[in-house]
């Protein structure tokens, strides 16, 4: 979301909410919004479902079947609540190698236990643990396939036939180019190129699904060759319905498989179903019930003679999207598919080969994400992206997950008893910097470089350790007794969450949760209570920042230059440096019961504001206003206020009335979810804004400087800060996603 986007989302992307009086009844809400989402996801899942079954090797109807299933059954009983399933690409390598080693009946048996398998893990609660998998392990799975079915299906768009591996597609491909025949590639290419181009075409065009376009325009073009090879169903879908065969032989292999198709299932689905969650507001997903629903759908999927079933994040897109509020619109989803592949096979029958391939060749390219790649280079996983990709087109998915797997595993064990130690002489001092985790592992290390420091120096040791063991704490603690016995002195600066100050005999351990919040987070939040809190504050900024600000401070010791003068709230909860991430020097700040602009009455305001602008030449001059204010529920319902504070409240009477009437932050507020207390008190930052920029003083630095006059807005439950405009509300941060 860019800066100067409205905070109140499109209507598409609007959550399911839950139901009140004041609003229709369910069944018109799915009448209004879930049956039209319903079609939308069903006609990009046709042309899918269709296409993954033709590069999966199996019955064209399979994929049928499993979409059907995955739509009612998944949908009905899954955790998520907009999430769509159906036949997924992410399994088309793993069935395609199942149906080669096994047979298409085996592979439904292989199916159906897997499914068994994924409703064990929902009933185990440990579906959470299957997000433990490392994110770029799962984005380099994805690409692989992506790779491997792009390879399978360019073949088929140049009129020949995939083979049996990936490198075998790679080396064939120049002859195969060579070799073109058909008019098979030019439907392809057609198809690609709609594919590829959709998402340039005008807004009301994209309302129709890009996939069935290219198909629909595939299948018309392909009536001007004579040669084109097209799909072939053999009846309806209740036709194709088979029960499994148990395997032969090989169980070892038959159970590998399974296991196999389960953990992707999960994982898959799991992972679009977090996706999903970040697309709305409404209910999050029960991760355990919604594997028992994949689990349920698998079941029931592999014993009919379907394909496995995922959550698929392309069709759940597309159902937030088109503005779904509940699970009704992925069922009926699951029922269209079944009339259509009931009513009208015939239609479907038509559908050419190359039409299919061309669609599978631009998914297969998708699945392969530049951001990915961008973000494992930038968290220095781009081996393990690379291993593992090259892992799962070269030799099998399994054994390119289990390499990615292991190579992050090996990598993550590096870095953790991985650590730098450094001793260098910083002017009449020593300075000592640990970084990392200090373990026995280090002591080699450790102890080469405290020997560095001469008898009787002066040290300051940066600690900057997550953790620190007993081998190390102790070697530490012996050099440094050594070296104050022949007159020197240690002082540590701990930066990191292991602590040596305060230590008595148990050394400090690896510092998670309150600990981290309290030691390395603060000096502003401390476990003691009353006075106390203070001074445990101020021993901790001695003992880990004030080296940091200590030569930022020196530099302002005779001047202050800030850049903003920033009015906001005496409210507690609002820290002004750290909502800006700014630091000592950078904001001019007045605070008051809130954050308002007394006209007349009052000088506290306008002197501050005459000296920022006067003597400091601030660059900008902000408002701050936030969630939950006190004083504005207090102007909203007109409690009775005791003392100064009543006179005080008054100022902001003007707020209030531009609130009733309807100010324009107000229906941005609203749709974005705030209650009314926060609208009102949005609409006083913006009425403090206006008053500000009539000021004398402040219009006088607009036009001769170039002064800037802003609101802000600061959302304590979701720690956010949203810009408060004149005539609305905007996010700040194009990645906050408010309402998304």
């Amino acid at each position: 979301m860019s800066v100067d986007q409205d905070l109140a989302p499109p209507e598409p992307e609007v959550a399911p909410q839950p139901e009140n009086p004041s609003r229709p009844p369910r069944w018109q809400n799915v009448v209004r919004h879930d049956l039209p989402a319903s079609i939308v996801v069903f006609l990009v899942a046709l042309p899918l479902s269709l296409g993954i079954a033709v590069a999966s090797g199996a019955p064209v109807a399979a994929g049928l079947v499993a979409a059907v299933i995955g739509g009612i059954v998944a949908g009905s009983l899954g955790g998520s609540v907009l999430q769509v399933s159906g036949p997924a690409a992410g399994l088309t390598v793993v069935v395609a190698e199942s149906i080669t080693q096994f047979g298409w009946r085996t592979t439904c048996f292989i199916v159906a236990a897997a499914g068994v398998l994924q409703i064990l893990f929902g009933l185990s609660r440990i579906a959470r643990a299957a997000l433990a998998v490392a994110p770029v392990v799962v984005h380099a799975m994805l690409a692989g396939i992506g790779i491997t079915i792009a390879l399978q299906q360019i073949h088929v768009l140049l009129g020949g036939s995939s083979h049996s591996s990936a490198w075998r597609n790679l080396v064939e491909l120049p002859g195969q180019l060579l070799s073109v025949h058909g008019g098979g590639a030019v439907v392809g290419a057609v198809v690609i190129a709609v594919m590829l181009g959709w998402k340039y075409v005008p807004p009301a065009l994209r309302a129709v699904p890009g996939p069935l376009v290219a198909v629909v325009v595939g299948t018309l073009i392909s009536f001007l060759f004579t040669d084109i090879d097209r799909i072939v169903l053999d009846g309806s879908i209740f036709d194709a319905l088979q029960l499994p065969q148990l395997p032969s032989g090989n169980w070892a292999g038959v159970a590998m498989m399974v296991l196999t198709i389960a953990l992707i299932a999960s994982v898959e689905s799991l992972l679009s179903a977090v996706a999903v969650d970040k697309m709305h507001t409404g209910p999050r997903t029960d991760f355990d019930r919604e594997l028992v629903g994949q689990g349920s759908a698998n079941v029931l999927s592999g014993l009919v003679g379907g394909l496995p079933i995922t959550g698929v994040i392309v069709r759940s897109s597309a159902n937030v999207a088109a503005g779904a509020r509940s699970r009704a619109s992925a069922i009926m989803h699951g029922v269209w598919v079944l009339v259509f592949s009931v009513a009208l096979v015939g239609l479907v029958e038509q559908i050419p080969m190359a039409a299919l391939a061309g669609l599978l060749i631009v998914i297969g390219i998708q699945l392969v994400k530049i951001a990915h790649i961008r973000s494992a280079k930038r968290t220095g996983d781009l081996l393990i992206y690379l291993v593992t990709v090259l892992g799962v087109v070269f030799l099998n998915l399994l054994e390119g997950v289990l390499l990615g797997l292991g190579l992050a595993f090996a990598l993550l064990l590096w870095r953790v008893v991985r650590v730098q130690v450094s001793a260098v002489p910083v002017g009449a001092r020593w300075l000592v910097r640990i970084d990392g985790s200090c373990t026995f592992l280090a002591l080699p290390k450790l102890s080469s470089e405290l020997a560095k420091v001469p008898a009787g120096a002066e040290v300051t040791v940066e600690m900057t350790v997550d953790f620190l063991d007993h081998a190390a704490f102790e070697a530490i603690e012996d050099w440094q007794r050594q070296l104050e016995s022949s007159g020197g002195r240690v002082d540590f600066v701990e930066i990191g969450s292991a602590r040596m100050a305060g230590a008595d005999a148990a050394p400090p351990a690896r510092g998670f949760g309150r600990q981290v919040w309290d030691e390395f987070l603060g000096p502003w939040r401390h476990r003691a209570s009353g006075g106390d809190a203070l001074r445990a504050g101020v021993s901790a900024f001695h003992r880990s920042h004030a080296h940091v600000v200590r030569p930022h401070l020196d530099g302002l010791r005779d001047r202050q230059d800030p850049d903003s003068f920033f009015l906001t709230c005496a409210d507690s909860r609002i820290v002004p440096n750290v909502i800006t991430s700014s630091g000592p020097g950078d904001l001019f700040t007045v605070r008051n019961v809130g954050n308002l602009v007394p006209i007349t009455g009052d000088h506290s305001v306008e002197a501050a504001l005459a000296f920022a602008l006067d003597e400091l030449a601030v660059r900008t001059v902000v408002v701050c206003g936030h969630s939950a204010c006190g004083a504005m529920k207090a102007v909203y319902t007109g409690a009775d206020a005791e003392g100064g504070l009543s006179s005080w409240l008054a100022h902001a009477e003007a707020s209030l009335e531009r609130f009733r009437a309807g100010h324009p932050v107000v229906r941005a507020a609203r749709a974005a979810g705030f209650d009314e207390v926060d609208q009102l008190s949005m609409v006083n930052v913006a009425v403090q804004v206006e008053t500000l920029r009539r000021h004398p003083a402040v219009r006088r630095a607009v036009e001769e400087r170039g002064l800037v006059v802003s609101g802000l807005f600061f959302d304590i439950a979701g720690a956010r800060v949203l810009e408060v405009t004149a005539d609305g509300v905007r996010t700040i941060d194009g990645d906050i996603g408010v309402g998304l």
